[in-house]
């Protein structure tokens, strides 16, 4: 099953779960599934449920609700249906309100709520089905060829969706003497170029995918005609792929492909929107922050003679400014117990709402870092400095925070920019209320996050591989 299979029968379950939503919502509304006696209460409602069909085609269109998009994140999943619901409500109450026809307004609300419960448990049974696959071994088996940081990065990308019903079984790493290398998890194995194809049809491999700075070395070319004879499909990653904030467009030029990297302009409307949300909703949070800042700080005065403190950090284009938190130190790992959940809960960083009002930050967005870090960065990563800095990003919703490596949050930051919008900054903030709500029940959570342990393992597989070969190597020489 492919990605557009998978979002077309999403979208036919949600479609017939909107009859159900109806049906529900009268048997809750008037206690009863249809009586003829009130048909005219009954007919009056089913245009909304005609409206609600057209606005959910759109809205799937627009949002991308099959919620795959970025990986497959329960709280991402429940935001972005949340939001996709909130909306439809808005446009059937306003509809109603213009048409004058009266609908229980008890009736749409149990419509809503129907509806919102269903969206939810469709994308969580897709994804059941999905596990269900993986766990028979109906899946498309992968093999990399590259060990560099994007075939890794490959790696873990088709590791965070499962809608691609696809496994990476190994790596492929070309030496000097024309050998492959594969790589799975179990031992790594030394073969000529010649006795490839043999060993990737023993393994039941269905796709090849070249991730090599230069695909069109002379026996990586005849390694991809080998496979292509045998039945296994070969794919590339173009280079150079650190292009990353620009959305690919193929061109079929007579035969030739041609890949055009466009960028993402936004419009100077959205950058004024977002600020007029960020300086409202800002406001709204500095007040409700008040209250928890102001015996913390208090409490903070009276042990460390500071409640607050200014930080260096670099904003939009390399900006510096000074950033407003507790004065808690980031390493609290023996401080007192009282510092240890301000920093674990974010209350530290709620002081920068200051820095959010003045236009130096924004509620979503990068993670600011100080100058001496921002100096180290590498091309690929300064495009993060492309726009302002946040409070809270995609990359944090994930789970990674200061001590997760850099090169993991970037890549979390530069998929935000590539697809920001309001939507998505609506989607964040509801994830971040979602991180902080269940942080307190995570007991046993290890530092390192899944994408950081996952990078380790595969660098460490890699290097032992390289190993085993140059010992193959020398046992022949």
């Amino acid at each position: 099953m492919n990605t557009s299979t998978l979002s077309r029968w999403i979208l036919f379950a949600d479609l017939a779960w909107c009859c159900v939503a109806f049906v529900g919502g009268e048997a809750l509304r008037y206690n009863r599934i249809w009586d003829p006696a009130n048909q005219g209460t009954t007919e009056a409602f089913l245009p909304f449920l005609g409206w609600t069909a057209v606005l959910w085609l759109l809205l799937s269109f627009w949002m991308k609700l099959d919620c795959f998009r970025g990986g497959w994140r329960f709280p991402a999943v429940v935001s972005q249906v949340l939001l996709a619901v909130l909306c439809l409500m808005f446009v059937l109450l306003a509809v109603g309100y213009l048409w004058r026809e009266y609908v229980s307004r008890l009736e749409l609300t149990y419509f809503g709520l129907l509806l919102f419960g269903g969206f939810v448990g469709i994308r969580y049974i897709a994804r059941l089905v999905l596990l269900a696959k993986y766990r028979t071994g109906d899946v498309r088996r992968m093999v990399i060829v590259g060990t560099n940081p994007i075939a890794r990065e490959l790696a873990l990308k088709i590791k965070r969706h499962p809608e691609m019903v696809c496994e990476v079984i190994g790596f492929l790493s070309s030496e000097d003497n024309g050998d492959l290398i594969p790589r799975d998890s179990k031992d790594a194995v030394t073969v000529p170029t010649v006795g490839i194809t043999d060993l990737l049809s023993a393994q039941r491999v269905t796709d090849l995918v070249l991730a090599l700075p230069r695909p069109s070395l002379p026996e990586v070319l005849k390694l991809a005609g080998q496979c292509q004879k045998r039945g296994i499909n070969v794919s590339f990653v173009p280079q150079p792929y650190e292009l990353y904030i620009n959305k690919p467009s193929l061109i079929d030029l007579d035969g030739i492909p041609i890949l055009e990297l466009r960028g993402a302009p936004v419009p100077d409307l959205v950058f004024a929107w977002k600020r007029m949300v960020d300086i409202a909703l800002g406001s709204i949070l500095a007040l409700m922050a008040i209250p928890i800042l102001l015996p913390v700080a208090a409490g903070l005065r009276c042990t460390k003679s500071r409640a607050f403190r200014w930080e260096k950090r670099c904003g939009k284009r390399g900006a510096i400014f000074p950033m407003l938190r507790l004065n808690v130190d980031r390493d609290v790992s023996n401080a007192a117990r009282f510092e240890r959940i301000l920093v674990n809960m974010s209350v530290t960083e709620l002081p920068q709402l200051w820095n959010v009002l003045r236009g130096e930050m924004s509620l979503v967005g990068p993670r600011p870092d100080p100058p001496e870090k921002v100096k180290r960065y590498s091309e690929w990563e300064q495009q993060r400095l492309s726009i302002k800095p946040g409070m809270t990003g995609l990359a944090q919703v994930h789970g990674l925070r200061d001590h997760n490596a850099a090169e993991e949050k970037t890549r979390f930051d530069l998929q935000y920019i590539l697809n920001r919008s309001a939507v998505t900054d609506a989607s964040i903030l509801l994830q971040t209320l979602w991180t902080l709500a269940t942080r307190p029940f995570e007991f046993s959570r290890p530092k390192a996050s899944e994408t950081s342990t996952v990078t380790k393992v595969t660098t460490q597989f890699l290097e032992e591989n390289l190993q085993s070969a140059h010992r193959s190597q020398s046992s022949a020489d």
